[in-house]
């Protein structure tokens, strides 16, 4: 457990938690040292002479003062230790996920990593700041009492030691018992948080079809099912608890009846033989604990399993000799890529000379979005090259290849703060005068203009609290106020009404105006104007050329532009 946690963290935590699991140790050894010192109070007592306790019971009591002390510490340090594990946590796992393909996110990889890293990471961690301490308590202060009553008296010490094994052994059959049962619980878990998101999204298409109660009998489904497993996963785990409380309890009988025997023949003292049986109902406590610390640090385990996984998925990697680009022209090589199994780009070669703009067009699903994602290497290649100024894009610096790019997807994502802050992601370090030179740029004055907040005004999570044209022009205002020198686009207009469709467009030329732009668009107003179009279908370029070039040729192109206009009636 420990070895997994340090290697889910990382080594340079590898002190802290050595030195917080020394510390609980000798403190449990302390435990049960202490818990010693009865044996001759007992004596004492029970002796001729019960004055002769006084000493003892002094000593009792200054060792139980240094447990004390030293279970403070430990629990300081293991609250200490968690919190400096959390946040290491959280800095590891968002590092590693920032360095991750856009493409590993696909299949429901988003809610798995949300839950991960929120309840997930908190229960991992919570094994140092909660578990720790309880668990080698309860595993070390038996172990040392035990090895009290050996010295006491061999006998009922040998009695006593016979638990250990048998109390371990229950708990390794219990965990192994427990782990489908609980793997299926946690799968029908992320399944059924999956159905409740889907219930609540949906709720407008849902109701406006009347299938309400129909998609509710799905969530019900997926919640029964849940029960289901969580009941399995409890019943697993039910023989593990029963059978530490009968071994535990079966030892104590022994040792009683051991005692008594041994009394009766003379073997033993009375005081002895109570002293023993107090120590063993010490035992008892711990040992009967390590079944719900058990089934917790399963489930701790379980979470550093799936983190660990996360971790060790392999990211893009950096290059050791990283080139800059001086140039800004573009260039696919021969370039193949697949999602999976599934090919999605193939043999595709162009090139866009600095400052032009090449328009890629053609049916859903041809790849189109592809490039632009190996552009800004949200993916590498299966084969082929992609270069920004003649250098491959995997041996450019990732920091210093991002800053070549402004990128404005159909999709905008902003995040719960000001329209300013959402901008100012563009360049956090420029002045007032250029973000308000890019909001008039983008258009996104207007919208400032007529919000009661103005530039303070809180966009909401997602960006919920504004309009899709509203969330394009803060999208737009945010690339030009990069600069970069490339500028990407995706299906900017797709989605727009005229009215911000017309405002969008504006944005777009400002953005595009000196810089090398690689546009992607259903729309085919808005290619007529690029240097260059390629038509993509089925992952291959099957035409390319000028607006011009390719109607006159009178192909798939020619085919679309002329569908595109067919609904206006030119």
């Amino acid at each position: 457990m420990i070895s997994m946690l340090l290697r889910v963290l990382g080594r340079e935590y590898a002190r802290p938690v050595r030195r917080t699991v020394a510390l609980m140790t000798i403190t449990a050894i302390a435990e049960g040292l202490s818990y010693a010192l009865l044996v001759p109070v007992l004596q004492a007592l029970f002796g001729s002479t019960p004055g002769d306790a006084w000493p003892w019971l002094i000593a009792f009591g200054s060792a139980v003062t240094v447990y004390a002390v030293l279970r403070y510490l430990g629990d300081l340090s293991g609250f200490r230790a968690g919190t400096t594990l959390l946040e290491g946590m959280y800095r590891r796992l968002g590092d590693h996920l920032a360095r991750l393909p856009i493409g590993w996110y696909g299949g429901g990889r988003v809610g798995e990593v949300s839950a991960l890293a929120g309840g997930g990471v908190l229960q991992a961690m919570s094994v140092i700041a909660h578990l720790l301490a309880p668990f080698i308590s309860a595993a070390v202060t038996p172990l040392t009492i035990v090895v009290v009553m050996l010295a006491v008296h061999w006998q009922l010490g040998v009695a006593a030691a016979v638990a250990a094994p048998v109390v371990a052994a229950v708990q390794v059959w219990t965990g192994r018992a427990t782990a489908a049962a609980d793997a299926e619980r946690h799968e029908r878990d992320h399944e059924a948080t999956g159905r409740v998101i889907e219930y609540l999204q949906a709720q407008p298409v849902l109701r406006a079809g009347g299938r309400t109660v129909e998609r509710f009998r799905f969530l019900d489904d997926s919640l029964r099912q849940l029960q289901r497993a969580s009941r399995r996963s409890l019943l697993a785990a039910l023989p593990g608890v029963v059978g530490v409380t009968l071994v535990v309890q079966a030892v104590f009988t022994v040792l009683l009846v051991l005692g008594a025997y041994l009394t009766l023949g003379g073997g033993i003292g009375a005081a002895e033989v109570l002293a023993v049986l107090v120590l063993a109902a010490r035992c008892a406590d711990p040992l009967l604990s390590l079944s719900d610390i058990g089934g917790k640090l399963r489930a701790a385990r379980s979470e550093l399993s799936r983190l660990d996984a996360v971790l060790r998925t392999e990211p893009l990697p950096e290059p050791r000799e990283p080139v800059r680009p001086v140039r800004h022209d573009l260039e696919f090589e021969s370039v193949a890529f697949r999602y999976g199994d599934r090919p999605v780009l193939d043999d595709v070669s162009v090139s866009v000379p600095e400052g032009q703009r090449l328009a890629v067009v053609g049916p859903s699903g041809a790849g189109k979005s592809t490039l632009l994602q190996l552009l800004a290497r949200f993916a590498d290649v299966d084969a082929g090259a992609v270069r920004v100024g003649g250098v491959d894009v995997r041996a450019i610096d990732t920091d210093v290849l991002m800053a070549q790019f402004a990128i404005v997807f159909q999709d905008v994502y902003l995040f719960d703060g000001t329209i300013e802050e959402n901008v100012r992601l563009g360049r956090p370090d420029a002045d007032a005068a250029q973000v308000r030179a890019a909001a008039t740029a983008a258009r996104l004055d207007e919208v400032i203009a007529r919000l009661p907040g103005g530039w303070a005004t809180n966009v909401g999570e997602g960006g919920a609290l504004l309009s899709g044209g509203e969330r394009q022009r803060v999208s737009i205002a945010r690339a030009l106020l990069k600069d970069a020198p490339v500028v990407l686009l995706d299906e900017v207009t797709s989605a727009l009404d005229p009215l911000n469709e017309a405002a969008v467009h504006e944005g777009i030329e400002h953005l595009m105006a000196g810089r090398t732009v690689v546009m992607v668009a259903h729309r085919m107003q808005t290619v007529r104007r690029a240097d260059r179009i390629v038509f993509l279908e089925g992952g291959r370029i099957v035409e390319e050329g000028s607006h011009d070039d390719l109607l006159r040729h009178a192909g798939r192109y020619a085919d679309f532009w002329n569908t595109s206009l067919a609904p206006s009636g030119t």
